[in-house]
């Protein structure tokens, strides 16, 4: 008896403690950031390091993001809990990247609908096996119940829902961090939801998978939503000035940089010496400017 309950307990412990690791940031009526860490996937944050958003109606809570991993999903569920008693109705996923859709067989086995871009369902389709694998090295035995399983509801470019009269307009407007991104504009709330399309406090990743060539496109889009409260993919709940400043302003800096160095014949190897310095304040900024870089400067060569 005492040997099950231990057992029970050393199950328990993680998910309460991955719990833990999210921390709830009221933004306006019934709206709330839900703020994972900054840092890297681990057995702590079981996949959730990313920002996710919630919308609390009288007909039932909307998700923007499902979680890393199913034992990431149950510990979003689980901070869920102590905002709202109000079941989750619908998920929103804003992309391909793992934190945005591997949660999404626990919602739907809560009875949850799970909404994404046909975009965003190829992106997930095409990287799964390779997601799994690279969170299998980083998150471990906290992997475990995770199985892809993807969206109910697919659009092209926009999609509309009401919940419990709340509208939500849900936008693909171009590649970004990863091919189908999108954010999700709540007029009601002047709230916007950008999943990658925005990150703050820390340097953004520009990937194989990424658009340097048209995420600053989908940032204007999100900027044109004129919202006062935006709730990014990375950091904290913030403002638009800010989501300028950490995102657009640092992707037309690289792009600048890049396409400089390219007009003078420079080459890939010195593509991470190009000047990103004023963004050093960004956490990660040493372990990614130089990547990004590279990366953009692939990607600029065929524009």
């Amino acid at each position: 008896m005492i040997r099950a309950f231990v057992a029970a307990a050393i199950l328990v412990a993680p998910t309460l403690a991955a719990a833990d690791v999210l921390k709830v940031q009221p933004v306006t009526d019934d709206v709330w950031a839900i703020v994972g860490p900054l840092e890297q996937r681990s057995p702590e944050n079981l996949a959730n390091n990313a920002t996710f958003g919630l919308v609390v109606t009288p007909e039932g809570a909307v998700l923007m993001d499902p979680g890393g991993s199913w034992q990431g999903a149950k510990a979003l569920h689980d901070t869920i809990r102590t905002v709202t008693d109000q079941p989750v109705v619908y998920v929103i996923d804003t992309g391909g990247q793992d934190h945005r859709w591997l949660g999404n067989g626990y919602w739907q086995a809560q009875g949850a609908t799970v909404i994404a871009p046909d975009a965003a369902v190829e992106d997930q389709q095409a990287r799964a096996s390779m997601q799994l694998t690279g969170l299998a090295q980083l998150i471990g035995m906290a992997l475990e119940g995770t199985e892809p399983s993807f969206a109910d509801v697919t659009f092209s470019d926009a999609h509309m829902l009401e919940v419990g009269g709340v509208r939500f307009e849900i936008v693909h407007p171009a590649p970004a961090h990863t091919p189908g991104d999108s954010f999700v504009w709540v007029p009601a709330r002047d709230t916007v939801f950008t999943g990658d399309i925005v990150y703050v406090e820390r340097i953004l990743g520009v990937g194989n998978q990424s658009s340097i060539t048209h995420w600053p496109d989908a940032y204007l889009a999100v900027e044109a939503t004129g919202a006062a409260h935006v709730v990014p993919g990375h950091g904290g709940a913030t403002t638009m000035e800010h989501a300028r400043a950490d995102t657009y302003d640092y992707l037309m800096n690289l792009r600048a940089q890049i396409g400089a160095l390219l007009d003078e014949g420079g080459d890939i190897l010195t593509a991470p010496q190009v000047d990103q310095t004023a963004f050093s304040y960004l956490k990660q900024f040493d372990s990614l400017a130089g990547r990004n870089a590279q990366t953009a400067f692939q990607q600029m060569e065929w524009e």
